[in-house]
């Protein structure tokens, strides 16, 4: 095997040229790939992490089927006493209970049908980023005042100000008539038109006397410390609940579908140009494989008369080519989480970064994300059809006759 291993690196390098150009067209694509595939999954966390932060959070404990048909009645009882419990035995602030109704909301000027949330005030800066995006005014600092936060263009549709008053008018929980007047204590400002229209928050003290909740509320958001914790801490969470009541814990999978829908199409888009670049490097390396085949042809001739099985040839330039892709794989991988990983420390942006980030409430410079899945999964492709690139010149020596091949010059 020693001697096999010895004559296959030197054919390698015949035409060190020649295999220096297919090595570094694998080191260039394995590169790029390990760049481009961490540089998406960083963006997908990213995505994920400030779609989660800004409201729904990594998982909320839900009433069985509220998640399906967001019907008022569909409650989780004695929610503050359930979300106290459950930060003490989860040992972490990042759990806040909430209710929802609907409403029209109603100014001097103007009406708009809104979605309102009764909040924590305490906990909810623990599980959503619109505390922290306050633009004018406070945020709720009370459990039972008669004040609300509203979004900006809410506020601008209402032509509102803070210190102004809102009326809002909905159902209560048992179908009764349901109204408040809430002075305006803080405008929010997100970047993302549809929340900034469509939400608004009162103290939770002050929405259960509203809409007779009776201490109820509909969701209890949890946090995970990260996001690939979510799993292990739903099952905790789930075995925490009262178990005859009902309850179920919906991760931010089920609760925003469409993300993880947009993550896949995204995803199927990135693969095709993956698989364009993939095709183009086994094709070099059919080019040089096939060349060197062709080159010994007359030697091929010669071993073949002596008694040598094609087979071994052909294994002999899979090896060959294993050799060359190792080489490829280990200097791509190398080379590409250096640079990948020194980005994802630094960051980095490019031009209209800027203005996106503002747009939706992103930040303005990029992380790649350096896993063991993005470092190895692009030169582990490109490794696998280098081998399958070369599998035609070696089938190739098969068909050759030792007369014939010794002929050729």
């Amino acid at each position: 095997m020693n001697l096999v291993l010895r004559l296959a690196w030197r054919n390698l390098w015949r035409q060190p040229r020649r295999t220096w150009l297919t090595t570094g067209a694998m080191v260039f694509s394995n590169v790029l790939l390990v760049f481009m595939i961490s540089l998406q999954f960083g963006m997908y966390r990213l995505m994920i992490e400030n779609s989660l932060q800004a409201f729904t959070g990594h998982m909320q404990v839900q009433a069985q089927g509220y998640n399906d048909d967001k019907k008022m009645r569909q409650t989780v009882p004695d929610i503050v006493p359930l979300a106290s419990a459950l930060r003490s035995q989860l040992d972490s602030d990042e759990v806040a209970a909430r209710a929802t109704a609907f409403a029209l909301a109603s100014s001097e000027e103007r009406s708009y049908g809104i979605a309102v949330f009764g909040v924590e005030p305490r906990f909810e800066p623990h599980v959503s980023s619109i505390p922290g995006l306050v633009r004018e005014g406070r945020y709720l600092d009370s459990n039972e005042a008669p004040e609300i936060v509203i979004g900006k263009v809410l506020a601008r549709n209402l032509r509102v100000q803070v210190g102004d008053e809102l009326t809002l008018l909905g159902s209560g929980r048992d179908g009764s008539f349901a109204a408040v007047v809430a002075t305006v204590v803080g405008i929010f400002d997100s970047g993302v038109a549809d929340l900034d229209r469509t939400i608004a928050e009162m103290p939770l003290g002050l929405f259960q006397d509203v809409f007779y909740m009776r201490g109820s509320g509909h969701q209890v958001v949890v946090n995970a410390p990260r996001l690939g914790q979510v799993a292990e801490l739903k099952q905790r969470v789930a075995g925490l609940l009262p178990e005859d009541q009902g309850l179920v814990v919906q991760d931010w999978d089920a609760l925003l579908p469409g993300l993880k829908q947009a993550i896949q199409a995204d995803i199927s888009s990135a693969v095709f140009m993956y698989a364009v670049l993939v095709i183009l490097v086994a094709f070099s390396v059919l080019n040089t494989q096939l060349m060197s085949v062709l080159e010994r042809t007359h030697e091929f001739g010669i071993v073949l008369a002596l008694g040598l099985k094609p087979g071994r040839l052909g294994r002999l330039v899979m090896l060959e080519t294993a050799m060359m892709g190792t080489m490829g794989l280990l200097l791509g991988a190398l080379i590409g989480g250096a640079v990948t990983a020194w980005l994802g420390i630094q960051g980095f942006t490019m031009p209209g970064m800027d203005e996106m980030g503002a747009k939706f409430n992103l930040p303005s410079r990029l992380h790649p994300d350096v896993t063991i899945a993005s470092l190895l999964s692009g030169p582990a492709v490109v490794f696998l059809f280098s081998l399958l690139a070369s599998a035609y010149p070696a089938l190739r020596i098969r068909r050759l006759h030792p007369v014939e091949a010794m002929r050729s010059a």
